[in-house]
């Protein structure tokens, strides 16, 4: 269901190494692409328990947004695609709680795209 992830704690972020310079740790902010259409990814979204749906990020709960529906909505198509934001790209900030728990929600709400 993923189609890329954005975090620059990955060696695979373009920009990586200057995190590893800046950063002591690459935090619990990160993008993904979902490999889905619009109604999948708000399906998707829709399936969560843990996650909030949330315009702001960075609090103790995890959140969870869609940018080109949400922050960047009244931003043109062709700019959002210049900015590497797709209908499919989604935002996360990790919470205080179990990760376990963050795991299983995910899980469980791609799980819920197949019914």
């Amino acid at each position: 269901m993923g189609k890329k992830v954005l975090y620059p704690g990955l060696s695979s972020h373009p920009q990586h190494d200057l995190a590893k310079r800046q950063m002591r740790g690459f935090g619990g902010m990160l993008s993904f692409e979902m490999n889905a259409d619009r109604n999948q990814v708000e399906k998707f979204l829709k399936n969560l328990r843990v996650f909030s749906l949330a315009e702001s990020l960075g609090g103790v709960e995890s959140l969870i947004e869609l940018p080109a529906r949400m922050t960047h909505k009244g931003v043109g198509a062709g700019e959002r695609k210049s900015l590497g934001i797709s209908d499919s790209l989604i935002r996360v900030s990790v919470g205080i709680e179990n990760v376990e728990d963050l795991i299983e929600d995910i899980e469980n709400a791609v799980s819920g795209l197949n019914q």
